[in-house]
């Protein structure tokens, strides 16, 4: 059922209505976005706990026409509450960690480390168990779930309700970095380690894609490589040199869906961007993909005919103050992470309707 809306699609958004200024609630929209504040066991820059509410506040900047999916906010996008439960198990969780950092994981023999180490790995299963169960109600009601970090830790339980409701699938992983540690400084279930902890806990991920990557350890690189054919690296080195030698984008791209299965979750690290889109992320990388590119990519996947059947984009991180606390935004630039990071998750939902039969794409002389 077709949802009209009750507001002016072409008229500036309510800041103090839903996200993106729509109105819509849980039981008549398609999309749900679900965002997760934390970022307990990152390990260089942070502020991806302030990603959510950032967000959310930006999204009003947002006109709601797009050129490829015909009105895709009429299929109802909201955005569940932030959990200040996951903020306080956060805050609590990344001070046990701080020591265990400063200790380069090196917590053997020392018991008061070791306890805390326990009690941060304990706290991730517990995020995990509960980003599962969200997740899993949301496909339930027949939604498309889009997850907002955090850090990339966070989509771990949506993996896994993602592989009971569907089986099988791919992921489509856009990043700077592989995400393919083992226990990084200890953690289990850290940020450095989604993409392993996905494929050796996960057997329904089928495949896993992966873009932009161009910070690794050989670690990482060597474990990529084992996996067979369940891995395919597009390294950002390779994207480039490829373009450099005349090789179309549109080309590259086809190598990169290819190997894709029917059902794809995509998972967007924001550093897999260049930094300009990205300046305040935790861990920026120079080079990356222009937000043209990743857009082109994201679209061919949709129209491909294969179906987007959820999304998280991570790692979005606005300006800070010397305090941690984020920088009320005085001018655009401030907020300028957020910015990109919002217009991301509006696209990926587009999509995601438009591949799973839930918009209309444009005719093919808008499109």
């Amino acid at each position: 059922m077709e949802i009209k809306p009750a507001y002016d699609p072409n008229g500036p958004a309510d800041p103090s209505a839903g996200i993106f200024g729509l109105p819509h609630d849980y039981s008549e929209s398609k999309v749900v976005f679900l965002p997760i504040p934390w970022e307990a066991t990152t390990s260089y820059g942070g502020g991806t706990v302030h990603g959510p509410a950032a967000i959310l506040n930006a999204s009003s900047q947002l006109d709601l026409f797009d050129r490829d999916v015909v009105n895709p906010y009429l299929a109802g996008l909201h955005c569940l509450p932030l959990d200040t439960a996951i903020e306080a198990m956060n805050a609590e969780a990344k001070a046990l960690a701080e020591p265990i950092k400063a200790a380069l994981g090196e917590v053997k023999g020392n018991p008061e480390l070791e306890s805390k180490l326990a009690q941060v790995n304990a706290a991730s299963a517990k995020l995990n168990q509960g980003v599962y169960q969200q997740v899993k109600r949301i496909l339930s009601d027949s939604k498309i779930p889009g997850v907002i970090g955090g850090d990339h830790s966070v989509p771990l339980g949506a993996f896994q309700a993602a592989a009971e409701t569907h089986g099988s699938f791919g992921i489509l992983h856009f990043d700077a970095h592989s995400d393919t540690r083992n226990a990084y400084m200890g953690f289990t279930d850290s940020h450095a380690s989604i993409m392993r902890n996905a494929s050796n806990r996960i057997p329904g991920i089928s495949k896993l894609v992966q873009v932009g990557i161009r910070d690794f350890c050989e670690e990482e690189y060597e474990f990529t490589r084992s996996q067979g054919k369940r891995f395919e690296v597009f390294y950002d080195q390779q994207i480039m040199e490829a373009k450099m030698r005349g090789e179309s984008f549109a080309s590259i791209t086809s190598r990169i869906i290819a190997g894709l299965p029917e059902k794809v979750w995509v998972s967007f690290d924001i550093d897999g961007l260049d930094p300009r889109f990205c300046p305040h992320t935790g861990t920026p990388v120079p080079g990356g993909l222009d937000y043209a590119e990743a857009i082109f990519i994201l679209k061919s996947l949709a129209r491909s005919g294969r179906k987007i059947i959820g999304f998280d984009v991570v790692e979005v991180a606005p300006p800070l103050l010397p305090d941690g606390s984020p920088l009320e935004p005085v001018q655009a630039s401030d907020e300028w992470d957020a910015n990109v990071g919002m217009r991301l998750i509006y696209k990926l939902a587009a999509l995601s309707l438009a591949s799973n039969g839930l918009a209309k794409w444009a005719s093919p002389h808008e499109a």
